[in-house]
Parts: C-alpha cells; structure tokens; sequence
C-alpha cells in the first residue's frame, strides 16, 4: 500500500527536476510565447493589508504558474511555483514567508510593507515548450500625515501686499482651500509652484480675507493642515 504523500512526492519531483535546472543563478530562462494576453491587474492597497494580484486572460491548458519579482525570468527572482495538476505551492529565493500562489492564477501577499511595491511578472508554463507571460504593479501606500502650511505674513493690506503660502508635506497630490471650499483660482493674481506646494497671492485684495488650507492625499488617505486665517487690511 502506497501512501498519498509519497505518491504526491514523486509526482513532484520530475517538475522540480524540470523547472529548477533551468534556472541558472544569474542568466535568465526564455521560453517562446504564445500569443495569449496575459495579465496582472495592477493595484494598490495599504500598508498592513492583505492584498491579491490577479491575472487577467490565463490560457488554458497550463500545467504551471510561476511568480516572480520584476521583469526578469530568472530564478533569483522567483517567489514561487504551482504546478496545477499538484495544487501544490513550491517557494523560490524571492519568497518572503507571505505570498501564496493559488490555483485560480491569483498570488495573495499577506500584510503588505513598501518593500512589496514594484513589478511582478507571472509565467504559465503550457504544453509543447510554449508559455504566456503577464506582468502587473503593485503600489503600497501609507496613510498620509498631517501637512503644515506656513503664510508669509497673516496680516496685509488691500493692493499693496502679497503673500505666499506654502503646504510642507512629502506627499505629490495637493488640493487648496479656501474657508473649507475648494479654492477658486484667480488666474492674473494667483499662482501655484509647479509641485503645487506654494501658492502666491499678489496682489491681495478684501475678497481673499480668509481661512486657508492645503489638503494632501493618495489613494488610500486624504487629510488637510490646520488652517491658516488671513486678514486683509483696506481703507
């Protein structure tokens, strides 16, 4: 009487027989395409969350799924394989003990860190030597901290001054407010930095009295400074 696992067992062993030999440590592997569109749905998710690349257009008829980390097929940069008939999930040097690969196509990556953004690329291995690439990016977002904005001056006076603003935070996306609305730019007195963190006011007029903030996001966050008030001065 023969035990299932080691019938699994020999079952897996022609496979990493066949798949690790190819594998030079530094020189990548080439496999001719079919011409499947292959995919991985590029995504996003927060830091700590768990978080599934899924393949888009998987041909039928693999007999393996193979993930890697960037765009080279080369084995140091294997996070693992599945062969299908096996449902059995083999880890290669890129595996960091969270990612699972399943049956389905998908690789789940559990509590991302910003050390997992980047390109992944996703291999089906298909009979008669031919294979179907895809490739995905995956984007690990913090939740956005606090911006601080700084006025050149709180207290000015009607067409004589000007003031500049300016919105301290590392984040990319900026929005400015004016009295908790969406500031409406004045074009031939108003102008923005290009990075969008300095916002100029010149010259100032009774109507731009205010409170002022600057709103920074990403796709996972939005959060806006403590406001700054402006007093304008005028006769």
């Amino acid at each position: 009487m023969e035990f299932p696992a080691a019938s699994a067992h020999r079952r897996l062993v022609p496979w990493l027989g066949l798949l690790l030999a190819v594998f030079p440590s530094s020189l990548p592997i080439w496999i001719p395409p079919t011409t499947a569109q292959l995919s991985i749905a590029s995504t996003f998710a927060a830091e700590g969350q768990d978080v599934i690349l899924r393949t888009r257009n998987s041909p039928p008829g693999a007999l393996v799924l193979m993930w890697y980390r960037g765009m080279e097929m080369k084995y140091s940069n294997l996070i693992g394989f599945i062969p299908l008939n096996l449902n059995q999930y083999i880890t290669g040097p890129k595996y960091s003990g969270r990612e699972t690969a399943k049956l389905d196509g998908s690789l789940i990556i559990r509590k991302v860190t910003p050390s997992d953004l980047g390109l992944y690329m996703v291999v089906a291995v298909l009979p008669k030597y031919q294979s179907a690439i895809g490739y995905g990016w995956l984007n690990v977002y913090r939740p956005v901290s606090v911006p601080t904005l700084l006025a050149s001056n709180n207290t000015v006076t009607e067409n004589e001054d000007a003031v500049v603003m300016t919105c301290y935070t590392d984040e990319s996306t900026i929005n400015w407010l004016f009295n908790a609305e969406s500031l409406l730019f004045n074009a031939e007195r108003m102008k923005l930095s290009q990075d969008q963190r300095t916002l100029t006011i010149d010259p100032i007029r009774r109507e731009d009295a205010g409170k002022y903030q600057c709103k920074v996001s990403n796709p996972i966050s939005s959060i806006e400074s403590a406001p700054v008030e402006l007093d304008v001065k005028y006769q």
